[in-house]
């Protein structure tokens, strides 16, 4: 077999072998997705602070003026 045809069968094959790694890890990834996302929920719900009371509503000049 002349060496130009098996140099290009080389870099063929190592071209599928890319592309099918590749798309194994695409895959992968794909199918972790819904897990990382339900991990990263609930990391970000334990991190936030716990939600205070509102602060009290600022009365208006009639409010005042009612009550005094």
């Amino acid at each position: 077999m002349p060496v130009i045809i098996e140099a290009i069968l080389v870099s063929a094959g190592m071209l599928v072998m890319f592309g099918l790694a590749f798309l194994a890890l695409f895959l992968l990834a794909i199918t972790m997705m819904p897990i990382e996302r339900g991990l990263s929920k609930m990391i970000w719900d334990a991190t936030m602070p716990k939600k205070t009371a509102p602060p009290p509503q600022k009365g208006s000049f009639r409010d005042f003026s009612t009550k005094h």
